[in-house]
């Protein structure tokens, strides 16, 4: 798979090596100085290169013009920049006037997104019952931008679907150090708490989420439209397990 990447912080830089690690041919690194390059200029660059997917790990001022120069060029698109939600209507336009094809998420953690699944069913248990206050507690790095996260708050959508819009779920965020990860989500009642844990031991796991999703798009994933990594999920674990079959 030929890839291009969008991006050389932290995150750009682990999926960068994890996807050579793989076999995968990296043509291009988009960093930021190419930042300047116009649109027409960085779809040219992306036609040129006939890429099979491009993995965006940049900065979310920066998605549109991606998502736009990606959907121009033909190439499929791994956003797994975080932040941009106030660009959506932006990017979805481009995307759809280019019939270009993303994939977005707001974490690339095939554990995170299975963790999800538990929290919603655990959520349906408690749905109605009275004494229980749900409550998420995240914590990153100190160079992370946004906080609360994307996924903090995608766990929070859950859990508002789960136990029922009126919920107030109080998120609280933490940024020091080299934290990867870590997202709690807790019950809590005057007789005891229950707590539900997701621990990143490192970037690893969103890089892997993140180039299966491009291989899932190179190799006859869906092909037009905007869709959430967790929803196309079970898609890409299944063509994964067919390809270790063969």
């Amino acid at each position: 798979m030929r890839l291009a990447f969008f991006g050389d912080g932290r995150m750009g830089r682990v999926a960068i090596a994890r996807a050579q690690s793989e076999g995968h041919d990296v043509g291009i690194v988009f960093t930021a100085r190419e930042a300047g390059l116009g649109p027409e200029a960085l779809t040219a660059r992306l036609r040129e290169g006939k890429y099979d997917a491009a993995i965006d790990f940049s900065v979310a001022t920066a998605v549109p013009a991606h998502a736009g120069a990606c959907a121009r060029a033909a190439v499929p698109l791994v956003e797994g920049t975080t932040g941009w939600q106030a660009e959506e209507s932006e990017v979805r336009r481009v995307v759809d006037e280019c019939h270009g094809t993303m994939v977005y998420g707001a974490n690339f953690s095939i554990g995170v997104h299975l963790f999800s699944r538990v929290l919603a069913r655990a959520a349906d248990l408690f749905r109605g019952l009275e004494g229980y206050e749900a409550y998420i507690e995240e914590a990153h790095h100190a160079g992370k931008r946004d906080a609360p996260s994307g996924t903090a708050l995608e766990l929070e959508r859950v859990l508002r679907q789960h136990l029922g819009a009126a919920h107030e779920i109080p998120i609280t965020s933490t940024r020091a150090g080299h934290i990867p990860g870590t997202h709690r989500v807790g019950f809590d009642s005057v007789g005891d708490t229950i707590l539900l844990v997701h621990t990143a031991r490192s970037r690893e796991g969103f890089a892997d989420g993140a180039i299966a999703a491009a291989q899932w798009l190179a190799t006859g994933g869906r092909r037009g439209g905007i869709f959430a990594f967790g929803d196309v999920l079970d898609e890409i674990l299944a063509s994964q397990r067919k390809g270790a079959a063969r």
